[in-house]
């Protein structure tokens, strides 16, 4: 079974606003060192950051509005902690401990992330969607309950639209933070770090990308582990893997599309 939630789910604004402020890091740095954690929701976006560069308030602002509406913002920067920065600072090192696995996606991840995407592109608001063999739960607001009951019916299997009825969603109803989504970024490979907020430089990120590509291409299980520090993974100077990373996101738009969907 597998759970996937569109762009518009509250946690996902959360991670579209921090790869927001980290694809502007980057616009100022090719290397930065940042990693953001956002809160939001009923009319407020908390943002702490931890980072090498700063980030102007107004361009914040409007990255927030863009992505949110217009809310209060309250944000805070502090500089990355010095023993962190010197592990960085002569070449790249694993800015992490940490453990991870790359899973070939399975028929129902596939399935989940087609009817995301599908419901996305006709309502483009608030949705969560489980796909468990043969049965499908959607819960998608600002639509008809019966008329998408009845529309989904058609492809077979159990349906369940809306347990509730009609729903609205978003921010008003719900708060959204940062990496609260790893099951829908992640599938099966989930470990213990979230994919957003964060710098190539952090093995959360790197890392996770790295795992999953091969996975795909092998179609066999990948599971690796690094401390903080290391140089290398599966054989690989880290600064390669970093590389790969960098291409996958340039490649989909940059870090905030990338916490649009995740990986899949």
């Amino acid at each position: 079974m597998i759970e996937k939630v569109n762009p518009n789910h509250p946690d996902k604004i959360a991670d579209r606003i921090a790869g927001a402020l980290v694809d502007m890091a980057y616009m100022k740095d090719r290397n930065p060192k940042i990693a953001v954690e956002v809160l939001i929701g009923h009319g407020k976006a908390h943002i702490i950051a931890e980072s090498s560069v700063v980030l102007r308030t107004e361009e914040i602002n409007r990255a927030v509005w863009r992505i949110a509406g217009t809310i209060a913002v309250d944000y805070v920067r502090h500089n990355q902690d010095a023993a962190l920065a010197e592990n960085q600072r002569c070449e790249l090192r694993c800015g992490d401990n940490g453990i991870f696995k790359g899973i070939p996606l399975t028929e129902e991840e596939h399935r989940a992330s087609w009817l995301a995407r599908a419901l996305y592109d006709e309502y483009q608001s608030d949705g969560k969607y489980i796909v468990d063999g043969d049965k499908i739960i959607v819960c998608q607001s600002h639509a008809n309950t019966n008329e998408l009951r009845q529309n989904l019916a058609k492809g077979g299997g159990k349906i369940i639209v809306n347990p509730l009825g009609d729903w609205l969603g978003g921010l008003n109803v719900d708060t959204g933070a940062t990496n609260r989504k790893l099951g829908s970024d992640m599938g099966h490979s989930v470990t213990g770090g979230g994919l957003h907020g964060k710098d190539l430089s952090k093995a959360d990120v790197s890392v996770n990308i790295y795992a999953f590509l091969k996975a795909q291409e092998t179609g066999r299980p990948v599971e690796l582990s690094c401390a903080i520090g290391d140089t290398t993974i599966d054989g690989k100077p880290y600064a390669e893997i970093v590389e790969i990373a960098r291409s996958y996101i340039n490649d989909i738009g940059g870090f905030e599309k990338f916490a649009e969907w995740g990986l899949f």
